[in-house]
């Protein structure tokens, strides 16, 4: 980390630095510079749904392609004078005054008063051939983003990471014809029971690839050469934190690896929070936005307090004797 920029940043912080640019980190960005807050948001540009051509389950927004809400966000945030930068933090250090030193790819060092992470999560699934060119696509995790958009049709549920057998009862709600794939998943007596007992065909054998002819998903093969046709397939990743820029400060997380935050994202870092997938997995865009703004709120408040405290202290210092 290159000490002395960041050391000379420190003279001129931010008030709040945002670590990553999606829905959370946006939607922070923009109820902090309103509050007249000097503030930077830095993002990658690499969304976690930057896959899926459209965004559902967004009030008015149904429908629209994620990167365009995020272009629209960019705009809005960047008009009430926050700055955005394209790059990426590599380190993060407490420096003097108890503000943060931000060290990014480009070589830039950054100072802020507070932070928030909004890095999200990275979704762990199972290494088989065709997952990866069909994500999002037609090869889906997210039966609330997803379900509609392939009711009734013939779906699959792909086993072999934990919450398989729950997610297939839940995409069961789309559509009568549901196949789960066992793979690697080895059911219990109450999980068979519970499966066909709504009608959700199990087929045992591990999964080879998935099938994609012509831009599309047309079925699963197994290593014992069946095939079964399939419109989509939905498989439930397991959700790995991206967190750690919050573990090099001290950060505590849970058993899972989670941050620890109270209701409004606060850490056990003081001066820190984070919003998002980054601390709840099952944020959806709608949702990660809701807690980057009441992460927004929380930190300026926190700032205000600080705030308050200097000055009273000035104002003693000057009195006289």
């Amino acid at each position: 980390m290159n000490t002395d920029v960041i050391d000379a940043a420190a003279a001129n912080p931010y008030d709040v630095a945002i670590v990553g640019g999606g829905a959370a980190g946006l939607s922070a960005g923009l109820v902090l510079a309103r509050a007249r807050r000097r503030v930077v948001v830095i993002d990658d540009g690499r969304p976690r749904n930057a896959a899926a051509a459209h965004m559902q389950g967004f009030l008015s927004r149904d429908g629209m392609p994620p990167a365009e809400l995020l272009a629209i966000g960019r705009t809005e945030v960047r008009s009430y004078g926050a700055e955005l930068l394209d790059d990426n933090v590599v380190a993060l250090r407490r420096i003097s005054g108890g503000t943060f030193g931000l060290h990014l790819a480009s070589g830039v060092g950054l100072a802020a008063r507070r932070l928030l992470i909004t890095t999200g999560l990275t979704d762990k699934v199972p290494d088989l051939p065709g997952l990866a060119e069909r994500w999002g696509k037609d090869l889906l995790h997210c039966p609330y983003c997803h379900g509609h958009e392939v009711r009734n049709q013939a779906l699959g549920v792909l086993g072999g990471t934990p919450g398989a057998v729950q997610h297939a009862q839940l995409v069961r709600q789309w559509s009568d014809d549901v196949v789960f794939f066992a793979h690697t998943t080895r059911l219990t007596d109450g999980e068979r029971e519970e499966l066909t007992a709504r009608a959700v065909g199990i087929v045992e054998g591990a999964v080879e690839r998935i099938v994609v002819e012509h831009d599309r998903l047309t079925g699963v093969q197994l290593q014992d050469g069946r095939f079964l046709p399939r419109a989509a397939v939905f498989v439930r990743p397991e959700f790995v934190a991206n967190h750690d820029l919050l573990r090099s400060l001290g950060g505590q997380v849970d058993r899972s690896g989670w941050p620890l935050i109270d209701a409004t994202g606060r850490t056990t870092v003081p001066g820190v929070w984070v919003a998002g997938n980054a601390a709840n997995p099952r944020a959806q865009v709608i949702t990660a936005a809701g807690e980057g703004s009441a992460a927004a709120i929380a930190l300026n408040n926190d700032l205000t307090e600080e705030d308050v405290r200097v000055a009273v202290d000035a104002t003693r210092e000057s009195l006289p004797a």
